[in-house]
């Protein structure tokens, strides 16, 4: 919790040297102007279990506002818990589309495709595709002209108790994008 607090300090105090997400496009933007990429790289260490996931992101600046994109994840598990070790991988893509406000601020949605592999005893793992439609909003802090900061908080409309990839129907997310 201290390490959140300490960089939404930062995120917050840093110095937004272009508007970038908010600047009006020129009359006519090459389409290598309009290319965004990024994403967000996680982990956790544990003492039952251990994960690494990487979350790439590239998207099209249609208008300045509206901002249409493509998500690819990949996380790979150590569940500890069993002995020996269970090692799982998941999988998905997820197309969105955010819709800039204005002063950093954007609603995003997205519909995502997520394969998803579980431990169910110390030697057996099922793998099970799910559907879930997302929705919520963030906020971008530009680091430049062509980086920035950017965290979301979304709701799972598709969210189900049991077994189910998500433990609640609210995700956060964090990440950094850069344009060329």
């Amino acid at each position: 919790m201290k390490y959140l607090i300490v960089l939404l300090i930062f995120v917050l105090s840093a110095p937004a040297f272009a508007q970038w997400g908010e600047e009006e496009l020129s009359d006519k933007p090459s389409f290598k102007e309009r290319i965004f990429t990024g994403g967000g790289i996680g982990g956790g260490f544990g003492s039952t279990v251990d994960f690494i996931s990487i979350s790439p992101i590239i998207g099209y600046k249609l208008t300045e506002k509206v901002v249409p994109g493509l998500s690819l994840m990949y996380r790979y598990t150590n569940n500890k818990y069993y002995n020996p070790h269970i090692s799982t991988t998941d999988y998905g893509i997820s197309p969105f589309v955010r819709y800039m406000m204005g002063g950093g601020l954007f609603l995003h949605a997205e519909y995502e495709y997520l394969n998803y592999q579980y431990p169910i005893s110390p030697t057996e793992t099922i793998r099970k595709g799910f559907t879930s439609f997302l929705a919520g909003g963030g906020f971008f802090q530009p680091f430049g002209r062509h980086a920035g900061f950017y965290a979301t908080v979304l709701y799972n409309f598709s969210y189900q108790n049991g077994f189910y990839p998500y433990s609640s129907p609210i995700i956060y997310r964090m990440g950094i994008t850069a344009g060329f």
